[in-house]
């Protein structure tokens, strides 16, 4: 999706929606290609499938795939037409997404009746995109593909239909990955935007590759159809998780990029994983503790601080350290997802505490720092059932907060590009989080 040509509907729909219980049934330990292809929505269900699946490139989207611009920009449109005295529709929006620039502009002057021209909308927006372009980060999972592709020599495309103008400017959020990229596609480069495949099929001309042997990873259904079209593989990560049910063309739907496994594509796989554990830029939020669902286990009651911190394309279980008002710092593993049950568009979130001798206290505040991830969700028709902290779980966290690599981890990166809490300051199993 992109952030500077279909703004209109980000912060219009719900910010909060969206559960994770329809996932596949994952173990924590390292899944095999038959397991995973359980995810597409073809049921490629045995192995010897995957080889027919080889691909040479891959190009990626860059608003809400590579970069959270989406949360970043979300109250932009409105703060804009507030000067106006107008107030956005949702509706009428939400017939925006995926549009090119100037087709979203000129719907947003008309619709509004806004006294201005494209070229007058555009220069007054821009400079509230620049300030809050600042704000965006990398999606998880994002830094460690990049780096892995590029590491093996996997020729990489960015094709967004942003204008290139914007891109060059958010892709500077990359900081040296940006340069991972041979080719960088803006949406006024081509004839025609998304959903038509002109970028994909430039793109592809461009790194000298088939598009039938490239793989794109996109996070917006117009995109999705776009390299469909193209005759490109496709990896949906949605950054809407209410619309889902509409990725059925792709050839594989996500929840984030820490899902992704290159094997499947007959790229070189991962081998970062440490006994089950997967490294990851640290999350930073604040929530409340909540009912015991179990042993150690409770539900959690989210901060305002999680939906600025944790994006919403995140789910599964992870660990970390959480620091208690009552207990000080200790270890503890984190089931995230969402409930779209109806009547309920909010994240689910279960916290599991490691330290036995720690009795949880309802109503305690929390600070977490997520470090780690271990696996998706197990399927299942209740949140709760799907969020299921197992002992497996807990002993893979457990271990991993003690390997070196986890606590060096957390102790060079954790206080890096975080937002500010009151900070780790306890020393607690060998790790000062500060």
């Amino acid at each position: 999706m992109d952030s500077d040509s279909t703004y209109p509907l980000v912060g219009l729909l719900p910010s909060r929606p969206f559960k994770s219980h329809e996932q596949p049934s994952l173990p924590p330990t390292a899944p095999t290609p038959a397991n995973l292809l359980r995810d597409s929505p073809r049921l490629l269900r045995d192995s010897s499938m995957a080889a027919t699946h080889r691909v040479s490139a891959v190009i990626f989207d860059l608003d809400g795939t590579l970069l959270d611009t989406e949360r970043a920009t979300r109250d932009v449109l409105k703060e804009f037409l507030g000067t106006y005295g107008k107030v956005p529709d949702a509706a009428k929006e939400e017939k925006r997404l995926g549009q090119m620039h100037r087709e979203s502009t000129t719907g947003i002057i008309a619709d509004y009746g806004l006294p201005i021209t494209v070229e007058e909308y555009s220069e007054a927006i821009y400079p509230l995109y620049i300030k809050r372009w600042q704000r965006a980060s990398p999606l998880p999972g994002v830094n460690r593909l990049l780096k892995h592709l590029y590491k093996n020599r996997v020729p990489l495309a960015l094709a967004s239909n942003s204008i290139r103008r914007n891109i060059d400017h958010k892709i500077l959020k990359l900081g040296e990955l940006k340069d991972c990229f041979s080719v960088v596609l803006g949406g006024d480069q081509v004839p025609h935007g998304k959903p038509c495949p002109d970028i994909f099929l430039e793109a592809a001309k461009r790194l000298g590759v088939n598009p039938s042997s490239c793989l794109v990873i996109e996070d917006s259904l117009v995109g999705v159809q776009a390299a469909k079209a193209s005759g490109a593989k496709v990896v949906a990560v949605p950054s809407l998780q209410s619309q889902r049910h509409c990725y059925s063309i792709a050839d594989l739907i996500l929840y984030s990029l820490l899902d992704f496994h290159p094997e499947l594509w007959g790229l070189p796989p991962f081998e970062d994983r440490i006994q089950g554990a997967l490294a990851m830029e640290p999350l930073l939020s604040n929530a409340q503790i909540g009912d015991a669902v179990q042993n150690n286990t409770h539900t959690l009651i989210a901060g305002e601080c999680t939906y600025d911190s944790i994006p919403d394309q995140i789910s599964g279980i992870f660990f970390g350290w959480a620091k208690s008002e009552t207990y000080g710092v200790f270890k503890a593993v984190v089931s995230t997802g969402w409930d779209l049950s109806p009547g309920k568009f909010e994240r689910v979130m279960h916290i599991c505490f490691l330290d036995s001798h720690n009795k949880a206290k309802t109503e305690d505040s929390l600070e977490l720092l997520l470090i780690g991830y271990i696996r998706k969700l197990q399927s299942s028709e209740n949140i709760s059932q799907a969020m299921s902290i197992t002992d497996e779980d807990q002993a893979t966290a457990r271990d991993a907060l003690d390997l070196p690599a986890f606590c060096e981890y957390a102790k060079t990166r954790g206080a890096l590009d975080l937002p500010a809490l009151p900070e780790y300051a306890e020393p607690r199993n060998g790790l000062l989080l500060a």
